[in-house]
C-alpha cells in the first residue's frame, strides 16, 4: 500500500514537473511569436521623450508587440545613437522605430539598417530615403506658431508687435530644430515687421548653456521684448535666467514642449506661452505603423501629429491637460 502510494506521488510529482515544463515552454513559444520592435528616442533622461516611450509602450500592450525602449543618455551623444541602431539591426526585430539625433550623421547608418528591416522615423528628419513612414510634428509650422504665440505675448505687453526679439536653439544641424528656426523666422518676417530678430543663438544641448546665453542676452540688449527657445532644455535654461534676472514683467519668452519646470513656469508667468507636440500619439503610432509595414501592410509616407499652442490663459481646459500631463506609466 505504501509502495502504491510512493509511486503515485512520484508519477504525480513527475507530471506536474512535465506540465510546468510545458507551460514554460508554451509561454516562451508565445513569446517569441511576438513580433520585436525597438524604439530608439534621441534621450532616455528627457520628460518629453519618455513620454514618447510611453506611447509606445501602450501599443505594444494593445497589439502585443515587444518594445524595447532604447537609446542614449544625451541628444547629443550622436555615436552612442548609431551603436544602438546597429546592435538593434543585429537582433533581427520585425521592424524599428527611431528618432534621428542628427540629420546627416544618421542618414548612412539608416540606410544600412534599411537593407534588413523596415524603419519607422519619428520626431527629426534624417539624410535617408529608406523610411517606410515618417511621423513628426510640422516644425515649420511649430515655429510659426511659436513666433504668433511671441508677437501676441509682446502685444499684450506692449500694445504693439514690435521690438527685438531673439532665438535660442539647442544643438546645430538637428533637423526638427533648424525647421522650427525656419518657421519662426519666415513668420516674423512675413507677418511682423515692427519685430526685430537681433540674436539667433545655437548652444550645445545643455540647460545651463541656456541659461548664460539668456543671461548674456539680457544683459546685451536692454531693448530685447520677446524670445523664442526652441526646445525643453534651452526653455529650461532660458526660464531659469528670466527668473533669477527677475525678467518677466520686460521679456517676453516662448518655450518648445513641456514638463514640470516648465508647467511651473507658465503658471507663474516666467514663460508665456509653450508650443506643444504629441509625444505620447508619436510614439503610439510609430509602433503600430511600424508594425503594420513588416506585415507588408500600406502605411502613409508622412503623419503630421500636430502642434498646439499652450498659454497661462487655456492650460486648464481638457485638451491641454492632456497634452501637458500625458500618463506616462
Amino acid at each position: 500500500m505504501k509502495l502504491f502510494s510512493s509511486l503515485t506521488s512520484r508519477r504525480v510529482a513527475i507530471g506536474l514537473i512535465g506540465a510546468t515544463a510545458l507551460a514554460g515552454l508554451v509561454q516562451t513559444a508565445s513569446a517569441a511569436e511576438k513580433p520585436t520592435i525597438p524604439i530608439i528616442v534621441k534621450d532616455t533622461t528627457s520628460n518629453f521623450w519618455q513620454i514618447v516611450l510611453a506611447g509606445a509602450r501602450k501599443a505594444g500592450l494593445d497589439l502585443n508587440a515587444n518594445v524595447p525602449e532604447l537609446g542614449a543618455q544625451s541628444e547629443s551623444d550622436i555615436n552612442g545613437q548609431i551603436s544602438i541602431l546597429e546592435n538593434a539591426v543585429s537582433g533581427n526585430p520585425a521592424a524599428i522605430v527611431i528618432a534621428p539625433t542628427q540629420f546627416a550623421a544618421l542618414g548612412k547608418p539608416i540606410d544600412e539598417a534599411a537593407k534588413k528591416v523596415k524603419i519607422v522615423g519619428i520626431d527629426s528628419a534624417a539624410d535617408s530615403k529608406a523610411f517606410v513612414s515618417f511621423l513628426q510634428t510640422d516644425n515649420v509650422q511649430g515655429g510659426r506658431v511659436a513666433a504668433d504665440g511671441l508677437a501676441a505675448a509682446i502685444t499684450a505687453k506692449y500694445g504693439k508687435a514690435e521690438g527685438d526679439v531673439a532665438l535660442i536653439t539647442s544643438l546645430p544641424g538637428v533637423g526638427s530644430l533648424d525647421q522650427r528656426a525656419k518657421g519662426f523666422k519666415e513668420e516674423i518676417a512675413a507677418k511682423y515687421p515692427g519685430l526685430k530678430l537681433v540674436a539667433d543663438k545655437v548652444a550645445d544641448g545643455m540647460a545651463t548653456t541656456a541659461l548664460n546665453i539668456m543671461t548674456d542676452l539680457i544683459t546685451a540688449n536692454p531693448n530685447l521684448r520677446g524670445v523664442f527657445a526652441s526646445n525643453l532644455i534651452m526653455a529650461q535654461g532660458g526660464g531659469q535666467a528670466i527668473a533669477e534676472n527677475k525678467a518677466a514683467d520686460k521679456i517676453e519668452l516662448v518655450g518648445f514642449d513641456s514638463d514640470s519646470k516648465l508647467i511651473a513656469f507658465l503658471k507663474d508667468g516666467t514663460i508665456k506661452a509653450l508650443v506643444i507636440q504629441d509625444p505620447y500619439r508619436m510614439g503610439y503610432e510609430g509602433v503600430k505603423t511600424a508594425l503594420a509595414a513588416s506585415k507588408g501592410e500600406k502605411v502613409e509616407p508622412t503623419v503630421d501629429t500636430g502642434v498646439n499652442l499652450i498659454t497661462k490663459e487655456n492650460m486648464n481646459s481638457a485638451r491641454s491637460q492632456e497634452l501637458l500631463n500625458p500618463k506616462v506609466k
